[in-house]
């Protein structure tokens, strides 16, 4: 799945078209994925054009269907790049671990290009499968990781019991997934309203304790 890289301008990477022909350039991907999500800010979703991407980009139309399909793994791809840069040092605590990636993510998503982007592709894909197929396994699966390595690490600490790998680990990070990832979508995006410290926190211990717990 093409999405820019660090690197030189010489970097490469392959076409998962299993095109053949001259390298890749890291330059020309992150100037490609950058034009689109202007494009999209500035025109929405139904004006955007492969011919407005190539024109902000500087790019030929032909270096873009070289690389992407169409507009809809174009748009993607350049949303997912954006989550790509969402990481979870390690504070010492899950609660921790917690609170910093989902400041991280509502800081990514007052991002106009971001929230622009990402509110467009989740629009369309509710009328297009393919689409929403291809949300899933670039942006979705792809951040999971975050709840992984977030698993291990609390598990590593003695915070959360340790789970063989297996299936219902993989629906445990489902759920966990599905519960952060959606509710700071829901508060910043849908209902607008501030994703600050003080409602991390809160939302936070919810999540650590239970609807019966009581935070300490």
């Amino acid at each position: 799945m093409p999405h820019a890289r660090s690197g030189s301008d010489a970097s490469t990477s392959g076409s998962t078209s299993g095109r053949t022909g001259r390298p890749r350039s890291a330059a020309a991907d992150a100037a490609i994925l950058a034009a689109t999500r202007d494009a999209l800010c500035d025109l929405g979703w139904s004006k955007l054009t492969m011919g407005d991407v190539s024109a902000r980009a500087g790019v030929a139309k032909t270096t873009l269907y070289r690389r992407w399909a169409g507009k809809n793994e174009l748009v993607v791809d350049a949303v997912a790049e954006l989550f790509d840069t969402l990481e979870l040092p390690d504070r010492g605590s899950l609660e921790a671990d917690v609170e910093y990636v989902v400041l991280q993510f509502a800081q990514l998503l007052a991002r106009p290009e971001a929230r622009t982007a990402l509110m467009a592709v989740v629009a369309e894909s509710t009328r297009d499968e393919a689409l929403r197929d291809r949300i899933r396994s670039a942006i979705v699966e792809r951040q999971k990781r975050l709840v992984v390595l977030g698993r291990e690490r609390a598990q590593a600490r003695g915070e959360l019991p340790y789970e063989e790998a297996g299936p219902l680990a993989d629906r445990a990070t489902d759920l966990i997934f599905d519960v952060i990832a959606g509710t700071v979508v829901h508060r910043a995006l849908v209902s607008a309203e501030p994703v600050d410290e003080l409602w991390v926190a809160a939302f936070t211990a919810l999540l650590m304790h239970g609807l019966q717990g009581t935070a300490p």
